[in-house]
């Protein structure tokens, strides 16, 4: 059975996540969406309410479930028997960082990274551009689902 874990701070979740968790559940037999701690990245949401919109995201794959984890990511995956590691990249830069952390991973832990392309429609988007632009008061509704819209609205 081929488990994997779709790690990340999904703050919000968008549309571009819920791409990859699409595709990513359609490969593996179990999908494990797992919000981590990222002292790095200011957040807008707290942890409990990233898991209920992660929850709502990942509620029509029935393989897919989802996580939360604190420390390093391949302690999360030996831990919860996953084997491997999603990552959706939008470019090159994405790539080139994201190549770095899955040798790292694969030296410290023989933990695979497996890359998903985001899809070309999705390539912009990312949770950070989506808080600016909707503290801005710009329209994200088409970067994110509509009950992440809601919670994004009420938040603001």
């Amino acid at each position: 059975m081929s488990k994997a874990v779709f790690p990340g701070t999904f703050d919000p979740p968008t549309v571009g996540h819920l791409d990859i968790v699409t595709r990513a559940a359609a490969a593996f037999d179990e999908l494990i969406v797992a919000t981590g701690v990222n002292q790095s990245k200011n957040r807008l949401f707290g942890p409990q309410e990233r898991i209920e919109m992660l929850t709502e995201l990942v509620e029509p794959f029935p393989n897919a479930r989802v996580g939360t984890f604190d420390g390093l990511l391949v302690d999360y995956c030996r831990a919860e028997g996953a084997g491997v590691i999603v990552k959706g990249l939008r470019s090159a830069a994405d790539y080139d960082y994201e190549l770095q952390m899955a040798q790292l991973n694969r030296r410290m832990t023989g933990v695979d990274t497996v890359f998903l392309p985001t899809a070309p429609e999705n390539a912009f988007i990312s949770s950070s551009w989506v808080k600016e632009i909707a503290r801005l008061g710009g329209d994200v509704s088409t970067f994110v689902t509509p009950a992440v819209h809601a919670r994004l609205l009420a938040k603001l």
